[in-house]
């Protein structure tokens, strides 16, 4: 007799609070990732190598460089959809989602913000198809957590700027056609956009990595890079601007862990049925409920808050506070929900056969990246009690 046994999504219903057109954007990443991504993930996690370039323009096909930003090629879909859109990437791996959330918002957004007429038009239209990709170059190998210490400086040389410096962690660095890079100058903290090709300017792959294979991560080199006045973003001045870049990116990564966790989920609910032990399917067990019942709870509670937020970013309400919220909640559930999900795989849980332990890996460097776990703690904790605690 066959089985009756829902998602955790239908048990939540989160159908019913999405829109028709919601829903069908949703579908057709889901669609992308299901044929362009899963077959294929595993063995690039294995080897440490992605088809980056021709990935991008798959993106760009799709509509998902930049969606969210309005113009100069970009599709203008709501914040939601945007969201939807970062979970069925990250469904599929989070390196896939890395390479979207770093081209649209951190570099694309930086220069839509921030950028001039000229700025826009130059680039936006190429990242937005994918034929160009952005990085954006604000961690330093000792100021991740404090951007404000960062020893990159630019300095003016006549109507030019002469850049040093250098910047780790960088998602698409090696392959990126152009940087958004922040640095120290004589009038605060500036941006800049940094040609691939500038003379002076090295991007190193980092290698050996554990988690997010499927993604490049590079050190950026910068040694006397000149580049032209133009090159500085005009519209913001200070850490305003790298910061709003990474509330952009945070609310997609609120959404994105969500489609990891959900993927482990599937896939320990599926193997738990079809696994027997002592003449039964493991999922018959009361343990195994628990599990599957303690995990699908904060699956659901997640993408809830997720789309409150989604909400009220499309309603122009959402604060960077509330956006730490979904970050240090989502994150760390997503990441619970990976390890425990490749305990019920027992052995196999740790193979590439199936999706859990390449999850695992990634929610790891995820649940550091764009304000580690205890950064976003002390920034709600700053806004219950009106108290700074970082020092």
């Amino acid at each position: 007799m066959p089985i009756d046994k829902q998602s955790p999504f239908t048990l939540f219903a989160i159908d019913h609070v999405l829109s028709e057109e919601e829903r069908a954007m949703q579908a057709v990443v889901r669609q992308f990732v299901d044929a362009r991504v899963k077959p294929f993930v595993a063995d690039w996690f294995e080897t440490g190598d992605i088809p980056a370039r021709e990935l991008a323009v798959d993106l760009g096909n799709l509509g998902v460089m930049g969606m969210h930003l309005d113009g100069y090629g970009c599709a203008g879909t709501s914040a939601v959809a945007y969201g939807l859109a970062c979970m069925e990437l990250e469904a599929g791996d989070s390196g896939i989602r890395s390479l979207v959330s770093v081209q649209g918002s951190l570099a694309m957004y930086a220069i839509h913000a921030w950028g001039s007429e000229e700025q826009k038009q130059q680039w936006l239209p190429g990242m937005a198809a994918g034929t160009a990709i952005g990085c954006f170059g604000l961690t330093e190998a000792d100021f991740g957590s404090n951007p404000a210490g960062m020893r990159t400086n630019a300095v003016r040389d006549g109507s030019d700027w002469v850049l040093n410096g250098s910047k780790m962690w960088i998602t698409n660095g090696s392959v990126a056609d152009l940087a958004v890079v922040w640095a120290q100058t004589d009038d605060g903290i500036r941006g800049f956009i940094v040609p691939s090709t500038a003379a002076g300017f090295t991007a190193n792959t980092i290698k050996k990595k554990m988690s997010l294979r499927a993604s490049v991560t590079s050190e950026l080199v910068f040694e006397n890079v000149r580049l032209p006045a133009e090159a500085m973003l005009p519209g913001v001045r200070g850490l305003k601007g790298p910061l709003s870049c990474l509330n952009e990116a945070r609310f997609g990564i609120a959404f994105g862990v969500l489609g990891a966790a959900r993927d482990c989920l599937q896939t320990a609910i599926d193997y738990s049925v079809d696994r027997v032990q002592f003449d039964r399917p493991i999922a018959g067990y009361q343990l195994t409920q628990k599990k599957l019942a303690d995990m699908t709870l904060r699956l659901g509670t997640g993408t809830l808050l997720a789309l409150h937020l989604g909400r009220l970013k499309d309603e122009h309400l959402l604060r960077p506070e509330q956006v730490s919220l979904g970050k240090l909640n989502n994150a760390q559930a997503a990441l619970d929900i990976a390890r425990e999900c490749r305990s019920i795989l027992g052995g196999n849980g740790i193979t590439l056969e199936y999706p859990v332990i390449r999850h695992m890996n990634n929610l790891e460097s995820v649940y550091t990246y764009e304000g580690t776990n205890e950064m976003h703690t002390l920034v709600i904790g700053e806004a219950l009690t009106g108290l700074p605690a970082y020092r």
